[in-house]
């Protein structure tokens, strides 16, 4: 893995998207903040921790000590969301919390004063490779409206993830979507660079 985010050129991969999965919270079981923090190690490009784990408030810490750019927690594998928000804010990283497609996008309404970023999932979470939910479009339609609407004062950044390929991306970026995570089509075929940097162009 160090060689291959060596490789990624920090002006075209904002960001890597590190998906930590816990086997509870998704069935999956991925990695920890040891091989994050090594990861990082290895690259300027920073990194943006996506925690697909239950009770998050257990562990969070070993995230915030490597300092990345975002860390992101579920909605749905806490109950306490918005006092995790301001403990990632207070360690003076942006905080984010995730959305999975069933979950109504306005369960996040109440929450945004406390998130600096919120990740609209587009795909159930903890699967490789899955194909975009249509009706994530609307639900980033609607929150869009509502930080227009709300909170117009400061830029929460709304993240889209799973899915997402050159057919879509344009769509959801048109529909107020930021910062636009991509897994399938970053990686297959050609170069993570020269994928990157096509996804890019059109999303604009």
């Amino acid at each position: 893995m160090g060689a291959l985010v060596r490789e990624m050129d920090p002006a075209v991969v904002d960001l890597l998207h590190m998906d930590v999965m816990d086997g509870h919270f998704v069935p999956n079981l991925t990695f920890g903040p040891a091989y994050i923090k090594n990861c990082a190690a290895h690259t300027s490009i920073p990194m943006d921790v996506h925690l697909m784990i239950m009770d998050p408030e257990a562990s969070i810490e070993r995230y915030l000590e490597i300092k990345p750019w975002c860390v992101t927690i579920h909605y749905e594998s806490t109950r306490f969301p918005a006092r995790l928000l301001q403990l990632i804010r207070g360690a003076g990283i942006r905080a984010g919390l995730a959305l999975n497609p069933a979950t109504p996008v306005e369960a996040a309404f109440d929450l945004c004063e406390y998130a600096d970023l919120v990740l609209v999932m587009s795909v159930d979470p903890g699967f490789y490779g899955q194909k975009f939910m249509k009706g994530a479009v609307g639900r980033i339609k609607r929150l869009a409206g509502f930080l227009e609407r709300e909170h117009h004062d400061r830029e929460v950044i709304i993240q889209v993830d799973g899915g997402i390929s050159l057919e879509n991306i344009g769509e959801v970026a048109a529909a107020g979507a930021r910062c636009l995570v991509a897994g399938n089509a970053a990686f297959a075929g050609g170069t993570v660079n020269s994928n990157v940097a096509a996804l890019k162009k059109r999303a604009i």
